[in-house]
């Protein structure tokens, strides 16, 4: 998904440079969507470029050389089948607790008990993520910021869940 946040980005702003629009990945928050580094996110820029989706225009200011970045119009055809396959794709939540629930009859309780408290922990930590992005509204874009709203009522739902599977495996005992 590298490749379509940063073709739809060069779309939003051509001619910008490699750490610019690593900026504005991390400013509109799209951690919570693909998970990136800056080596991933460099790496991506380089495959674009050989593909020649993306093409340098080096432009020079009065204090650095930089390697700006435009689509090219192989670059246009690539983005609308990315925007295709992603947009058209619905896929289940996968998340690694669930997996892990299905053995709890063969788990002991006391060390599932702290498995559900971290989930609880690390959960409530997206939870206030999601509300330090939420209040940002000026730097996300609307149908963005829907979707942390979306993702948001999720963690708090899971964050019930979670609280109440605890309850249960405490009355258990």
């Amino acid at each position: 998904m590298i490749p379509l946040l940063i073709l739809g980005l060069l779309k939003q702003n051509p001619g910008s440079y490699g750490y610019e629009l690593l900026s504005l990945m991390e400013e509109r928050h799209y951690k919570y969507i693909v998970n990136f580094t800056k080596g991933s996110f460099y790496y991506n820029l380089q495959q674009l470029e050989e593909k020649q989706y993306i093409k340098k225009v080096n432009q020079s200011d009065n204090t650095r050389e930089t390697n700006n970045y435009i689509i090219t119009e192989l670059g246009d055809r690539e983005f609308e089948k990315l925007m295709y396959k992603y947009g058209s794709k619905t896929e289940y939540i996968n998340l690694s607790f669930y997996v892990a629930m299905l053995f709890t009859n063969e788990y002991k309780n006391e060390e599932l008990t702290k498995l559900i408290e971290i989930q609880i922990e690390q959960t409530k930590k997206k939870i206030s993520l999601l509300e330090q992005s939420i209040r940002h509204v000026e730097t996300i874009p609307t149908y963005f910021r829907k979707m942390l709203e979306n993702s948001l009522s999720h963690h708090l739902v899971n964050v019930q869940w979670f609280e109440g599977l605890l309850k249960d495996l405490r009355d258990e005992n």
